[in-house]
């Protein structure tokens, strides 16, 4: 949880409540939710089919997909932009697993995402736009095993973009930027895997032919 922004106080003393059976027993097993219910960062307990559940839960697999993109990643500038999504990942999953009646105490204690994640990345993006000639055809996944994996992770955070969607149609969210940071986290992601296919011959972009 050392990824949260915390406001003044330790992250960890923050959430002893939340996590208090994971420090008080030997396993990371609680036995909580046998029964189908999970706990809410602030907000009590709710059905792990509730929408919040669902988004917060598909925002952890893009964490893990990016993790993934991450692992086999030798580029150092790139390692530390897909470690720093990561991160804010976990900024916004603290605000989605979060009920929205509670919003005030998450902020009193945590930063969430707002403008100047926002406008980092669209620097981001007009950074890679300035780098990356993209081809005129469509580009199909798969040029790179390193492009393929950030592309996989894009489709989890359009995934993330949809259930939050739903979940502000339920339960709405109180805060704007959460949709416009996850819409322009795809844009960036999509540029991210072109950056490194920046050298790849457009028609093998294209899957007109393999890599030789």
């Amino acid at each position: 949880m050392v990824h949260l922004t915390p406001k003044g106080r330790n992250v960890e003393s923050r959430l002893s409540v939340y996590f208090k059976s994971y420090t008080s027993v030997n396993s990371i097993s609680t036995k909580q939710g046998d029964g189908g219910e999970t706990g809410l960062l602030y907000g009590g307990r709710v059905s792990k089919s509730h929408p919040r559940v669902e988004a917060y839960g598909l925002c952890d697999m893009a964490v893990s997909a990016i993790g993934l993109a991450r692992a086999g990643c030798d580029d150092v500038w790139l390692h530390e932009q897909l470690l720093d999504i990561q991160r804010k990942l976990f900024t916004l999953n603290a605000q989605l697993a979060t009920d929205s009646a509670e919003t005030a105490t998450l902020t009193r204690h945590f930063n969430t995402i707002g403008t100047p994640d926002v406008d980092a990345l669209d620097a981001l993006l007009n950074d890679l736009e300035s780098q990356v000639q993209l081809p005129r055809s469509f580009i199909i996944p798969g040029a790179s095993q390193q492009s393929a994996a950030i592309d996989l992770a894009r489709t989890v955070v359009r995934s993330v973009e949809r259930r939050v969607v739903e979940l502000q149609e339920a339960d709405p969210v109180d805060n704007p930027f959460i949709l416009v940071w996850l819409n322009r986290l795809s844009d960036c992601l999509f540029m991210l895997a072109r950056y490194v296919d920046r050298d790849v011959a457009p028609e093998v972009l294209t899957g007109a032919r393999r890599e030789s």
